[in-house]
């Protein structure tokens, strides 16, 4: 996998870019040129993991929005979480010459052969969101995206706060909704965790009961309510997003236990709907995972274009929020 250090790395040349539209669920956005004296569009082919949850439907609609502010031409496709529908969309990229190519991975393995690929035909590849496994570090330019590692230690240590608050005394039975199996925020937002918890909670912290709910409201809801037949005593939720924090809310309620209370909830993301979850009681903390990463992206794709150095791991800036910061911050969120 990635090693998520600040480093630098030269970026590679770059092709013209035409050519026929990619699979079924890709699109092409076009827009003005930019102010650069009329000069030819920048053509950028991404290819989105798909439109599970809140938060990428949000990254979505921030990496279109900055692609148009900037003048680029987007040629965007909507894997619907499956690797092969990404993997082709990326050889359609490489076919038509685009000059960038960006993408967040369904999973972390797999990649290699298409990136030499675009190696190959001199295309960078940008990573975005998610970090991947390969055979040689120089077959992507840079990841712009979160540390879920870190992520999952945050969660962890703001568990200590949700619990103290709560009055919790004794041993703690967490339940654990992971992410896609295979995914880079499942695998890490898992190993941040159980670092803070073998470190810290080694003798009072237990992991009862842990399965993938698929990032999905609906996943969400299906695995808690499994969760509650086999293990009708947990006493903390960790969902690796808002949105299995929210289907599982509505599973803890059909079961009679009031979330945010008989079960203390901490997720990730941040989205809009977790943070009404939160205002009214029903989740305790929200370790936020920023969407909007599309300016941030447009910028690093400009100057790989262009052939400058770019940092390895271009980390997004986020923060963490307890239950009663959540009415306060609520207007404010943007996604």
């Amino acid at each position: 996998m990635l090693n998520r250090r600040n480093f630098l790395t030269a970026a590679v040349g770059v092709a013209a870019a035409t050519g026929l539209a990619a699979c079924a669920k890709e699109d092409d956005s076009s827009s003005s040129t930019s102010g650069s004296g009329g000069s030819k569009k920048l053509v950028l082919g991404f290819s989105q993991v798909g439109s599970e949850s809140g938060w990428r439907s949000a990254n979505t609609d921030s990496v279109k929005e900055a692609a148009k502010e900037a003048g680029y031409t987007l040629k965007f496709s909507d894997a619907q979480q499956k690797q092969e529908n990404q993997i082709s969309a990326i050889r359609s990229y490489i076919t038509q010459g685009v000059d960038v190519i960006a993408f967040s991975p369904v999973v972390v393995t797999g990649w290699d052969a298409v990136l030499k690929e675009a190696k190959a035909k001199k295309i960078p590849v940008v990573l975005t969101d998610r970090s991947v496994e390969t055979s040689d570090e120089s077959l992507f330019v840079t990841l712009v995206g979160s540390d879920f590692t870190d992520e999952g230690r945050r969660a962890a240590k703001i568990l200590e706060k949700v619990l103290e608050k709560a009055g919790h005394k004794g041993p703690v039975k967490i339940a654990q909704l992971e992410g896609t199996t295979g995914a880079a925020p499942a695998i890490e937002r898992a190993k941040g965790f159980k670092e803070v918890m073998d470190a810290d909670h080694a003798d009072d912290w237990k992991i009862v009961v842990s399965q993938t709910g698929d990032f999905t409201r609906a996943g969400g809801k299906q695995v808690m309510a499994a969760f509650l037949q086999s293990n009708p005593d947990i006493d903390v939720l960790f969902a690796h997003n808002d949105d299995m924090g929210i289907g599982a809310i509505q599973a803890i309620e059909a079961a009679g236990k009031k979330p945010g209370k008989d079960i203390l909830i901490v997720t990730v993301d941040g989205v809009k709907d977790g943070f009404i979850a939160m205002s009214e009681g029903k989740i305790n903390a929200i370790v936020e995972c920023n969407p909007l990463l599309g300016p941030q992206l447009m910028e690093v794709v400009q100057k790989v274009k262009d052939g400058e150095t770019v940092e390895r791991w271009i980390k997004t800036k986020e923060s963490d929020f307890m239950q009663d910061q959540a009415k306060a911050a609520l207007p404010t969120r943007k996604y």
